[in-house]
């Protein structure tokens, strides 16, 4: 309920369980107190197949002492427990707190297990065999979803496995990466750097730089208009790690390649973010984490460069 700016559905909601477990009470009252009409025989006088008639008895007193029960039971559910709109019940429960409190207990319990691996350097957790094994598990459970289980990524994901990284592949970088996440902006461009012609000539001007087919004129003639670009990608296209820039030399295309793709990303731009894990994940299973992905491109006993 907290997602509504309005308290209207909090109120419609509190109206309507109130008014429909009041309203079975008051159904019960009148059916104990309605008289119909019946026969000598105690029967209502519909029948059914001939044979089948209808009595009259009142309802069995287990019946209407259970529904009272059921009753009195969703009243107090209602006063200990969120169900009454925005009202937290008496209790303070709730699913978020109760997910919370179970992941807190886990990390605690499987604290130990990290505990060794705190003093090391990322190089040394990514040479041990233990710490790999729950890296992998830590990996699977949450990155895998984007980046594949094999890592290599997809289309807007990129491929965590060679050595091209938007904002750095140092250990440190990729704990700060996850730990705090990424938003990749590239704004449209199309109106800096000119006319449709313009974009075309630019596009192809940014497939030779990593020797990609193209059309030579086209590049000739887009080479000017690069500079709209140089800002962020650098004025040999190298990009900038400082703020997460692809280099534009190294035939690796994360959102697709061609001169079309390359058209589109200038025109429309594109953002791409990576959520952050510093919410989810320990500092301990971060610091695991982050030295299985450097794994993944680095060979176990490499120095990572600072």
């Amino acid at each position: 309920m907290s997602d509504f700016t309005s308290n209207f559905w909090s109120v419609y909601v509190t109206a309507i369980s109130l008014v429909g477990i009041f309203a079975c009470l008051l159904l019960l009252w009148f059916s104990g107190k309605a008289k119909a009409m019946t026969a000598n025989d105690n029967t209502t006088g519909h029948v059914w197949d001939g044979d089948l008639r209808e009595m009259n008895n009142p309802l069995p007193r287990w019946w209407v002492w259970l529904f009272i029960i059921t009753v009195v039971f969703s009243l107090a559910y209602l006063a200990m427990y969120p169900g009454l709109g925005s009202y937290a019940g008496k209790f303070g429960w709730s699913q978020v707190g109760q997910y919370e409190a179970e992941v807190a207990k886990g990390n605690k319990e499987v604290e130990p297990l990290y505990a060794k691996f705190n003093s090391m350097k990322p190089e040394d957790v990514a040479g041990d065999a233990q710490a790999m094994a729950i890296g992998e598990r830590l990996f699977m459970n949450n990155c895998s979803q984007c980046h594949g289980s094999d890592a290599h990524g997809s289309k807007g994901f990129p491929n965590l496995t060679d050595k091209d990284w938007l904002h750095g592949g140092t250990p440190d970088k990729i704990v700060e990466t996850l730990t705090k996440g990424r938003i990749g902006n590239m704004p449209p461009m199309a109106a800096a750097v000119g006319s449709s012609d313009d974009v075309r000539n630019v596009a192809n001007y940014v497939l030779s730089l990593s020797g990609s087919p193209h059309d030579s004129v086209k590049a000739a003639l887009g080479k000017s208009k690069f500079g709209a670009c140089a800002a962020c990608h650098g004025a040999d296209g190298k990009g900038n790690q400082a703020i997460g820039s692809p280099n534009l030399t190294d035939d690796i295309w994360l959102h697709g390649w061609g001169e079309n793709a390359i058209v589109a990303m200038i025109n429309n731009g594109k953002v791409n973010q990576m959520p952050a894990q510093e919410h989810k994940l320990t500092e301990s299973q971060i610091h695991v984490l982050a030295s299985y992905v450097w794994s993944l491109s680095n060979k176990p006993g490499a120095v990572a460069l600072k």
